[in-house]
């Protein structure tokens, strides 16, 4: 008798490890800094290196490990995937190719009595909540990146501070809403961030984005930035704008906004900028809405 989990781990996992500490170390990873990514032991690391470690040909060749080694690699050496995110990843990969595919397949090769019993059965489920949270906040922090990188970025941050975010797919409240704890602040020229995405940690630009998607607009991504009026008018010549009123509840302010303007597609918008001009107290504000925050960090990228 043998499990499908001891294909996974006799031949599944030995392969994809040897296969992304080889991908790291061509990143340029040290074998320390491989094997505290992957959690393995540098000596580990060694035997992955000279070979010591049989991969499965089948495993190898399959084009979806081969795309999974390469995007968790690159993720893991950008700094996008955390360790988590990349297991999480591995893990789906796992769980799918369970389903009737390549590990049933050499599962069934080690027990040949399953291809005879003529039986489908469902392993795991392969969708994941898990899984959807790990690529919002790994969507947060490319979109991150791309804004601290930006040379220029730091004067676009109004006086209370920037934020980017970007929802679940069924958020409702702010705890489905990831972003940067306290916000982006302009430091000498340069944007600074606080600390590392999470959820249920923005309040303001969290409460934007959830009014414009109970309003209709299809966006799940936000960046709040200085408001302009140059700003509005180039943001305008390619992407839907509304204003709305800052003397009024956010959230109600926001929706109501959105409700009544002329949008694309009955109100449905792939990309919003929404501004208020102030109040008093309230510091003027634009917020630039898309399908996720790594495209709304884009946008903004194309102002400086």
């Amino acid at each position: 008798m043998r499990f499908i989990e001891e294909v996974v781990v006799d031949e599944f996992l030995p392969t994809v490890r040897s296969m992304l500490a080889e991908d790291l170390r061509e990143r340029g990873f040290t074998q320390l800094e491989v094997a505290d990514a992957l959690g393995i032991s540098q000596s580990a690391v060694s035997k992955y290196a000279a070979g010591d470690v049989a991969r499965h040909d089948r495993i190898v060749a399959d084009e979806r490990v081969r795309e999974l080694v390469e995007r968790v690699g690159e993720g893991l050496a950008s700094g996008d995937l955390t360790p988590v995110a990349a297991l999480v990843e591995i893990e789906v990969l796992i769980r799918q190719l369970e389903e009737g595919d390549l590990l049933a397949d050499l599962h069934e090769e080690a027990m040949p009595a399953l291809a005879d019993a003529d039986v489908e059965f469902s392993v795991h489920d392969p969708d994941s909540g898990l899984r959807e949270r790990e690529r919002v906040l790994t969507s947060v922090r490319r979109g991150l990146r791309t804004l601290t990188n930006a040379s220029g970025f730091a004067g676009l941050i109004p006086n209370v501070g920037a934020n980017v975010a970007e929802c679940l797919a069924d958020a409702a409240t702010v705890d489905d809403v990831a972003a940067v704890p306290g916000r982006l602040v302009d430091v000498k020229g340069r944007a600074m961030v606080p600390g590392e995405p999470e959820f249920g940690v923005s309040e303001h630009v969290a409460t934007v984005l959830l009014a414009a998607r109970e309003a209709g607009a299809d966006v799940r991504g936000a960046v709040n930035l200085r408001y302009e009026p140059e700003t509005v008018d180039t943001l305008g010549a390619d992407h839907p704008t509304v204003e709305f009123d800052a003397e009024r509840p956010t959230r109600e302010a926001v929706a109501d906004a959105v409700a009544a303007a002329d949008l694309p597609a009955s109100g449905d918008a792939e990309t919003l900028v929404l501004y208020q001009t102030g109040a008093v107290g309230v510091e003027p504000i634009v917020y630039v809405l898309a399908p996720t925050a790594a495209d709304a960090t884009r946008i903004v990228r194309g102002l400086i």
